[in-house]
């Protein structure tokens, strides 16, 4: 429950309203789809960039977004909250953040409280926050593992740009995550425990 009160009339989702007549009232109930927002309601889907390796949107330090290699962890399932019209991570319910309440770029997962810096829309293969149009954007175009992930205006290149784009894969659909068995790309075993010992003698 949330106090309602007055002020001074801003481009703010919070100050938006709709007349809702009781006969003629439904909204999307969990596993339906929300055609305005483009999501299924508590449906867990992975974000993945079209960039090259196509990494999956997760976290570090379980707060700010970045683009790691798929690892099956909750940092990287997210799913789409229809009472507070957010995106929320798995790990702890948080919810989609432009950090500082959208005075900066940097992208985070935060207390839910709905505000326009937390509110995002699928348009295509575009994350658009509805208010200032910005879109979900790897940093400096790096496809690098943990390379920062923030928003910035879209690029209007021709077929858009790849560190703006992104496949929603949803979980009941997807390929299983390997979570053991020996990653070729980076000459490990998944999940195994390891000692690094110099070859140095004694």
């Amino acid at each position: 429950m949330r106090n309602i009160q007055v002020g001074a009339r801003g481009n703010d989702i919070r100050q938006q309203w709709e007349v809702v007549y009781v006969d003629q009232y439904s909204e999307p109930k969990k596993g339906e789809l929300n055609e305005q927002f483009g999501l299924f309601v508590e449906r867990d889907f992975y974000v993945v960039s079209q960039m090259g390796s196509r990494r999956y949107l997760d976290l570090i330090n379980n707060r700010n977004m970045v683009i790691k290699t798929a690892n099956g962890r909750k940092t990287q399932i997210w799913y789409f909250h229809q009472q507070s019209k957010t995106i929320r991570t798995r790990l702890n319910n948080q919810s989609w953040d432009i950090k500082n309440a959208g005075k900066t770029t940097n992208m985070q997962i935060w207390s839910t409280n709905s505000g326009w810096f937390q509110v995002f829309q699928v348009q295509g293969e575009y994350f658009v926050n509805p208010t200032n149009n910005q879109v979900l954007d790897v940093t400096s175009s790096k496809d690098e593992e943990g390379q920062a992930v923030g928003v910035a205006n879209r690029n209007n290149k021709k077929g858009g740009a790849e560190n703006q784009r992104w496949q929603i894969i949803y979980v009941d659909k997807a390929d299983k995550i390997r979570t053991k068995g020996f990653n070729k790309e980076f000459g490990f075993h998944i999940n195994r425990p390891f000692y690094i010992r110099s070859r140095m003698p004694m």
